[in-house]
């Protein structure tokens, strides 16, 4: 115990010796780790104008999301084992940078299969603010304490897609879709900017000797862990029906239903005011109910909104009002699932934080791909898609909780 407790002072250390100190890095981190949702966010409203501009159908500019999300997915394989051997600030720093440049490429673009490159460089650059960052969250706090940071984490950074498809509905109206994208590079340079104040918080002492090449052989014996795989199916199946879910909506309330961008934008920012309120009520409930019994109740909520959601779309149900509400309960479910089912997975490996990380965010988001990708080959101008994946992706979240440890308190 004496042990845990001087690595606990030595991580508050790392964080600032004043609350002060803490706030400002936490503050840091959650912009961080909101680029996974602005780089998406910003732009969904603008989806439809862009498969105007470039003479694209939904199903093709709907693959800009997953081309977005194959290179968040792979590059976060890299950038994790990186961060292991030589700390967390440069590999951040270097991320700004692809994503800058990503983003610049974006709002160039002439075609959708050029816009799928540049959203590939700019997923590469995201994914080491995301994946960094959550390890940076396990560098300096542990157990049902990580899950409750990163809970309160994940509340902040919310605010970036409550705002961003609204955001992006208001530039849609003074600008064109290509100026979200130049707003993106700025955002970019502007958080490098403040990269300046974020402390190194993978001091040399504790990092990891192995080569990158051992780093990657490593993964293979991770894969082999059933505890991890169990958190990491649970958490990838979510992804793949939140990844539904973000790249239907635009189709389902701006063209099928003929919601406004602008109003698009505020359907947008109910679901994420869900997941800010589950997610405050995760950081609470945490130290009584465990992270376990809280996955299972997040991923048994998705399920069944899910369900609801595509019966409602089938027969269409309520119009816009039912297939609103099961969305809602659907979203919220997420702040019962990613944070612990990323804190269960980093509590098997702390010393390979990074590593495991990014191997988390990989299989989460490979499954976003599949998810995205779904909704955008099976489109057809109804919700149906969507909601149909979005309930099987449920489905599978809650098959995966029974590999879970139940009754585990940390």
């Amino acid at each position: 115990m004496t042990g845990q407790a001087s690595v606990h002072t030595e991580q508050r250390q790392l964080a600032g010796s004043t609350p002060e100190g803490d706030i400002k890095v936490l503050a840091i981190l959650s912009v961080l780790m909101s680029f996974a949702s602005i780089s998406t966010d910003l732009y969904l409203p603008a989806l439809p104008a862009m498969g105007a501009s470039l003479h694209a159908d939904a199903g093709s500019v709907e693959l800009t999301i997953s081309g977005y999300l194959i290179g968040f997915s792979i590059g976060q394989l890299f950038w994790g084992p990186i961060s292991d051997r030589h700390g967390r600030r440069l590999p951040i720093s270097l991320g700004l940078l692809l994503f800058i440049v990503g983003s610049a490429g974006c709002a160039l673009s002439t075609s959708v299969p050029m816009m799928i490159g540049w959203r590939l460089v700019q997923a590469v650059g995201a994914c080491a603010n995301v994946v960094l960052s959550r390890a940076m969250v396990r560098d300096l706090y542990g157990g049902h304490q990580a899950a409750r940071m990163l809970s309160v984490l994940m509340t902040v950074m919310a605010v970036a897609p409550l705002i961003g498809p609204s955001v992006g509905g208001l530039i849609l109206r003074v600008a064109s879709w290509e100026a979200i994208f130049w707003l993106l590079v700025g955002v970019g340079l502007l958080t490098l900017w403040f990269l300046r104040v974020l402390p190194e918080t993978l001091p040399p002492e504790r990092r990891n000797a192995l080569s990158i090449l051992s780093a990657f052989l490593g993964y293979a014996q991770l894969l082999r862990q059933p505890g991890l795989l169990a958190y990491a199916g649970v958490g990838g199946s979510f992804y793949g029906a939140m990844f539904a879910y973000v790249a239907g909506t635009p189709v389902a309330y701006i063209t099928h239903h003929q919601v406004s961008p602008q109003h698009y934008g505020l359907l947008f920012a109910l679901g994420i005011v869900g997941i800010m309120v589950a997610n405050q009520l995760n950081a609470r409930l945490v130290r009584r109910f465990g992270i376990d019994r809280l996955i299972s109740f997040g991923a048994g909520l998705a399920t069944v909104s899910g369900a609801v959601s595509a019966l409602n779309a089938w027969h269409d149900w309520g119009g816009l009002l039912g297939l609103v509400v099961p969305l809602f309960f659907f979203a919220s479910a997420t702040g019962f699932i990613v944070a612990n089912a990323i804190v269960g997975a980093l509590e098997s490996y702390p010393d390979r934080a990074g590593s495991v990380s990014a191997l988390i965010g990989a299989l989460q988001y490979g499954a976003g791909i599949f998810g995205s990708a779904c909704v955008g080959y099976f489109a057809d101008g109804t919700p149906f898609p969507m909601c149909l994946t979005i309930a099987t992706f449920g489905l599978g979240s809650l098959v995966f909780c029974f590999g879970l440890r139940s009754g585990r308190s940390t």
